[in-house]
């Protein structure tokens, strides 16, 4: 078997030349890999011939090598990719998993460069995807046709799973989902898996989970001059919205582990956005909607809060005589008319967040490769939300997260990845695979 210092010696550095080559034919696809159906729905077999077209050769397929890849689709043209260098000891594996080969959208004429194609600023690499997510597919690409040219005799099997479908969960049984579904992962239980998608070169500890909610408020609509005459929703929703914030926060306040785990932030809940249906500047109107989320760090369940939401706004449309008003006429019920001001509750798709497990061998290797490459190691965690990862840690999978883009142009304008972390990123995967080879 190969010592740790042979395999770091096989498998050398990140080569640029091809590495930069197959980004730039990622990147040239990513207009049509946007995701936000209806509108736009990904065509991931773009970017999927063009990993093909750089493993096959080297596989089991042609003859030429002995990568063994699967392209398994569920819609047509949005295939998933998965490539296992075989190892030598049965039940050894470790596995780099959700580098996704769609985006998040892009209006070239918000940009200073265009989006859709590869441009190269010195050591900055743009482009849309270069760090979200397309940047670490040609990473674990190139991770991959490196083991498959060299050869290295390994014990672990080493998996890369290309994947569909992560950016939006409109669409369900396309991505990782239809494949843990199908069992095709399984295998994946049997070592570390290694969620390659978050930012920054430090391992990512937890995430939060999401709650995605919407308050319609329903008042009575009259001429803003006889403010005694309506009910005003504006003023309700404003007013139901504090009492809501106050009970969610007395209720899931900040949690010990959240310092354990260095969230940025305890669990929030707040407004995003607001709407109604229009009117003159002297009209009250007759409803309103405040729209928003929750985020939940995973210490905290998801369901137990939305109960709880569900509870204070019950408790409030019972009481709503109660809620405080603003000024002489404002009033939430109308005893001459038997009307009463009214707030609905309603929830659109949540996920959950993760807490990596801090003792598994997984941590372990994955915290020293970073220290050993990147200089130091600072573990974080956000409340921001990977989807899919607990549904794999709820599987029975040993889930960490990482990632070598750049947290600050992550889904937005005029994003850049720096080849310089992509190449210590690619030092991380190889003292992974060097590790877990003790």
């Amino acid at each position: 078997m190969a010592s740790s210092t042979d395999l770091k010696k096989i498998l050398g550095d990140l080569n640029k030349e091809s590495f930069i080559s197959l980004l730039s034919k990622l990147i040239g696809e990513s207009k049509y890999l946007q995701n936000n159906p209806p509108e736009l729905i990904p065509q991931e077999d773009r970017a999927v011939k063009h990993v093909l077209d750089s493993l096959l050769p080297l596989s089991t397929t042609t003859g030429g090598g002995p990568l063994v890849i699967n392209h398994v689709t569920y819609f047509p043209g949005r295939g998933n990719v998965i490539v296992e260098y075989p190892g030598t000891v049965p039940g050894k594996t470790l596995s780099f998993v959700g580098c996704h080969m769609d985006v998040v959208t892009a209006n070239p004429n918000d940009w200073e460069f265009d989006p859709f194609s590869l441009s190269i600023d010195g050591d900055k690499l743009r482009g849309r995807g270069t760090t979200d997510c397309l940047g670490h597919v040609a990473l674990v690409a190139e991770l991959m046709r490196r083991l498959a040219e060299t050869k290295p005799k390994l014990k672990s099997t080493v998996v890369a799973v290309f994947i569909a479908n992560e950016e939006n969960s409109a669409i369900s049984g396309v991505g990782v989902d239809a494949l843990v579904k199908d069992g095709l992962l399984s295998k994946l239980r049997e070592g570390p898996l290694f969620w390659i998608d978050t930012a920054d070169k430090q391992p990512c500890v937890g995430t939060g989970g999401m709650i995605p909610w919407k308050l319609h408020v329903t008042g009575k609509l009259f001429h803003s001059g006889l403010a005694h005459k309506a009910i005003n929703p504006l003023e309700l929703a404003m007013e139901a919205l504090k009492e809501i914030q106050l009970r969610f926060y007395r209720d899931f306040p900040p949690h010990p582990k959240e310092e354990v785990y260095g969230f940025a932030t305890p669990s929030t809940m707040k407004p995003t956005q607001w709407s109604y249906p229009g009117g003159g500047i002297n009209q009250i109107p007759a409803e309103c909607t405040i729209s928003g989320d929750v985020r939940l760090t995973p210490f905290y369940n998801v369901k137990d809060v939305m109960e709880k939401l569900q509870e204070y706004v019950d408790d409030i449309n019972e009481n709503i005589g109660k809620l405080d008003s603003r000024g002489p006429v404002s009033k939430y019920v109308l005893p001459d008319e038997n009307l009463r001001g009214s707030l609905t509750l309603s929830f659109d798709e949540t996920s959950s967040g993760v807490a990596c497990d801090l003792n598994s061998r997984g941590f372990h290797v994955l915290c020293k490769a970073t220290e050993e490459v990147v200089g130091h190691v600072k573990p974080y965690s956000i409340t921001g939300s990977l989807p899919l990862i607990r549904e794999l840690q709820d599987e029975g999978f040993d889930v960490q997260t990482s990632g070598y883009g750049l947290m600050a142009t992550y889904h937005a304008k005029n994003e850049y990845c720096l080849f310089s972390d992509m190449h210590q990123g690619y030092q991380v995967f190889v003292s992974i695979i060097s590790q877990l080879e003790d």
